[in-house]
């Protein structure tokens, strides 16, 4: 009987393996949330050039982009496919890969329902928040109906398939408006973060989490209470930080942030995930928002000469 050489079937097997293995230099980040984390601000022609090393997950097919779902591909924006413009997302990509070092890819998976509350993203409950009342027609089944009816086991299949190619590093979420005075919120997400660590079985050592702050109230923000209630979260869930809204511009209707307000809040979630990761990140040449230099107290009349 005719044998096959052992060594070329070792050799094979190997190298299978090894392409196989997810890349521990490649690191990735849930994101999700409601309208600001969806994005859609106004592009400038430097928004279209973005380092190959960023990249970001299908989220649906698109034909017109030749993109398949569950694939990886330059984070050109726009990222999702409902979505025109850029998105905070695109500028944490583009500000953690500018200050790792060239051996490190970031890929993101980014998904989010406007006008929802954090209860569509927990597993238990929100079949019971869209059975609930309906405001302005069924608005909450459709958004839903987008990621199969289920937008958190949407989210674990995607980063399922993302374990193929790299490492998951982190959660970003940015929602808290409808969920204002919720003053439960900061447990809620903490029983989220727990089911995704669960469900894809991390090691919650190794992944932290990054809430964002919705429109601050030095910008009048509509829901600026969301803030306070954020504030307690690194209290209810070790490993997570609260990322600033200060300063940052927001739109008319002081719900939604400028376009350089969504740069600004990317690169300041870049910045706090690369402190935990032990780097640095330099200021961007040119700053997306200009702070108010530091108002000058007037000299009593007493005092002057």
């Amino acid at each position: 009987m005719k044998t096959t050489p052992l060594l070329p079937l070792l050799t094979l097997a190997c190298a299978t393996m090894a392409f196989a293995a997810p890349d521990p230099n490649f690191h990735i980040f849930l994101c999700f949330g409601q309208s600001n984390m969806q994005g859609g601000g106004a592009m400038n022609e430097s928004d279209k050039t973005v380092d190959k090393r960023f990249q970001v997950m299908a989220d649906f097919d698109n034909p017109a982009r030749n993109w398949k779902f569950g694939q990886w591909y330059d984070a050109i924006p726009p990222l999702t496919r409902d979505v025109r413009g850029i998105t905070m997302m695109d500028y944490f990509g583009r500000t953690m890969v500018a200050n790792l070092p060239e051996k490190y890819r970031v890929g993101v998976i980014k998904l989010a329902v406007s006008g929802t509350r954090i209860e569509l993203w927990d597993e238990d409950a929100f079949r019971g928040y869209l059975a609930g009342p309906l405001l302005n027609g069924d608005w909450k089944i459709q958004a839903a109906n987008i990621y199969d009816n289920d937008p958190y086991k949407y989210l674990i299949k995607m980063a399922k398939l993302a374990q193929k190619d790299g490492v998951i590093k982190g959660i970003l979420i940015h929602q808290g408006e409808s969920n204002f005075e919720d003053n439960d919120w900061p447990k809620k997400v903490k029983k989220i973060y727990a089911d995704i660590i669960r469900d894809l079985s991390l090691d919650p050592k190794g992944v932290t989490l990054l809430a964002g702050e919705v429109v601050n109230e030095d910008h009048q923000g509509e829901k600026a209470n969301a803030n306070k209630i954020m504030k307690n979260l690194p209290g209810v869930l070790p490993n997570s930080y609260v990322i600033s809204s200060d300063g940052v511009p927001c739109n008319a209707d002081h719900l939604h942030f400028t376009a350089d307000g969504q740069r600004e809040m990317g690169r300041r979630y870049a910045v706090q995930m690369l402190k935990v990761m032990g780097y640095e990140a330099n200021e961007p040449k040119e700053p997306y928002i200009k702070m108010a230099p530091p108002a000058v107290p007037a000299i009593p009349a007493t005092l002057k000469p």
